[in-house]
């Protein structure tokens, strides 16, 4: 038990110990080290019981010692491959439907490993980590402890999903729990109440995910890599759909023996227009949807399997009803004092509508919308600018002397918050101010100071893609963010007018009419 070793050859039949037992054992506390049996009494049923329970490789008496050494070697080369090495434990972070849990898992295949998932979307017990004391009534292990007791293994990929919704109360703080379990230097003596003696998770690999990084703890967040997910663009959805949703959900709808065929036109028009999202959970439901009322026609009236069932638009208006989204920029308007903003929420991209107007008053700007603290902060900053630079704007300098100005943002049961709106917002102002309409197809987005310079904002791509669905045709973005536009493909940028800037004034005329 004391001796490293990196492959072991067993006879099945020993004095003192049974060869399957032996590989049991081994299995049970080394699953990385290989096991060769060898045996002068080979039958197929002990092959089959050997390979299940993990021999790397099964050898019939007599043999040839080349053969043998061939096998050590290529167990070597594997276990070299394995090595089991203390890497960072990453943070999955992206909108919902994009994946994040699906990469978990083949990871864990990649490495031939097993696979945990847990969710610590609303735990608030620490216990639920640590474990109870014995002393309590129904006392049991965290559920750490439980899950590798569950897989049988010491070395799993652990997800822990979530990790953005992770509550607390008066039983303590699930969060600062997992500062012990995520730490490299501590788990390896982690010590569970239950057990009440140390445990190494250090082999564990552990991933965790997230929609948004704000709500995780700083000390928490530190000891983690992030990764950020970003959303998919429909030509990404429709080979998805055809390549894996659409064979999956004809199978689980029992479709197998006469499969729809569903057209590239029906496809899109299910992610353009029944969908509105980042990730891929709508579009799955949708095609599943489709399955099944394919699958009920097929048992109402009889119909035979041989004949050929096609998926057309016409179709999938007739199985999923009316259109349920609609290109909110394409069809809209230019108006006055109406501009449209692209915004990063914790579902992907999305696009905004900063309504602005003036009314008989005292100076007072109102603020509408559930906006946050942040974004309140820069439609006050935009109101500041616009008011110094009143005249390279042709602004009468006490317009807002007998005035009351309100600003909102449509969806008001949303919160909102986020400094990325400041340029939309002002040029709502200009736009009032000034009786110039602005252009519905124009989206943008940047922080504002009150010189009039636009700083970087963050998710670009996903601002992007959601300009893409929504039909905007002009984007406009800080010129700081160059890096970031440089390093989308082409597919994304295809049919958009990308315009950087670094100060305000130098896109008024391309906005306004």
């Amino acid at each position: 038990q004391n001796t490293e070793f990196d492959v072991v050859l067993t006879d099945l039949k020993m004095e003192k110990i049974d060869g399957m037992e032996l590989l049991e054992r081994i299995k049970s506390r080394y699953p990385d080290v290989e096991v060769i049996m060898i045996t002068a009494y080979a039958t197929i049923s002990s092959a089959v019981e050997a390979i299940k329970k993990g021999a790397y490789n099964y050898i019939a008496k007599p043999f040839q010692i080349k053969d043998v050494r061939s096998i050590v070697r290529e167990a070597l080369e594997k276990r070299l491959l394995q090595q089991e090495i203390r890497g960072p434990i990453f943070c999955f972070v992206g909108p919902p439907g994009t994946g994040k849990t699906s990469l978990g898992k083949s990871i864990a295949q990649a490495l031939e490993r097993k696979f945990v998932r847990i969710s610590l979307a609303g735990m608030k017990d620490e216990a639920e980590i640590r474990g109870h004391p014995r002393t309590y009534v129904a006392a049991m292990p965290g559920r750490i402890i439980r899950e590798i007791r569950r897989v049988g293994s010491i070395n799993p990929v652990f997800m822990l999903d979530e990790v953005d919704k992770i509550g607390q109360d008066f039983r303590g703080d699930p969060a600062s729990a997992l500062l012990e379990v995520l730490d490299p230097e501590q788990n390896a003596d982690f010590t569970d109440y239950y057990l009440d003696t140390p445990f190494d998770l250090s082999k564990i690999m552990f991933i965790t995910t997230a929609n948004i990084i704000d709500p995780i703890p700083d000390p928490l967040l530190d000891r983690m890599e992030t990764l950020y997910f970003s959303g998919y663009t429909d030509q990404e959805k429709e080979k998805i759909a055809f390549r894996f949703i659409i064979p999956r959900e004809i199978k689980e709808n029992g479709l197998s023996l006469n499969p729809p065929k569903f057209t590239v036109e029906a496809v899109y028009k299910i992610i353009q227009e029944y969908t509105r999202e980042a990730g891929l959970r709508g579009l799955e439901r949708e095609i599943a949807s489709v399955c099944r009322k394919i699958a009920r026609e097929i048992v109402k009236h009889n119909k035979r399997f041989g004949e050929d069932i096609i998926v057309t638009p016409e179709l999938v208006r007739k199985y999923l009803g009316p259109r349920k989204f609609y290109y909110e920029v394409a069809e809209a308007k230019d108006r006055v004092g109406v501009t449209t903003g692209l915004v990063w929420t914790e579902t992907g991209g999305d696009i905004i509508f900063v309504e602005a107007t003036k009314m008989k008053g005292k100076m007072k700007l109102i603020l509408t919308g559930s906006l946050g603290n942040v974004m309140q902060e820069s439609a006050q900053a935009a109101l500041s600018y616009v008011r110094s630079n009143a005249d390279s704007f042709h602004i009468p300098a006490d317009f807002f002397d007998h005035h009351d100005i309100h600003i909102h943002v449509p969806a008001g049961a949303i919160p909102k918050d986020g400094p990325s709106a400041g340029v939309t917002i002002a040029l709502a102002l200009i736009s009032l101010l000034t009786e110039r309409p602005a252009k519905r197809e124009v989206g943008m987005t940047g922080e504002l100071t009150l010189s009039g310079r636009v700083l970087p904002v963050g998710g670009i791509k996903e601002k992007i893609l959601a300009a893409r669905r929504a039909g905007v045709k002009t984007v406009i973005l800080p010129g700081k963010n160059k890096a970031d536009v440089e390093d989308l493909s082409e597919d994304i940028r295809k049919g958009l007018e990308i315009i950087l800037i670094d100060k305000i004034e130098d896109i008024v005329d391309l906005v306004l009419r």
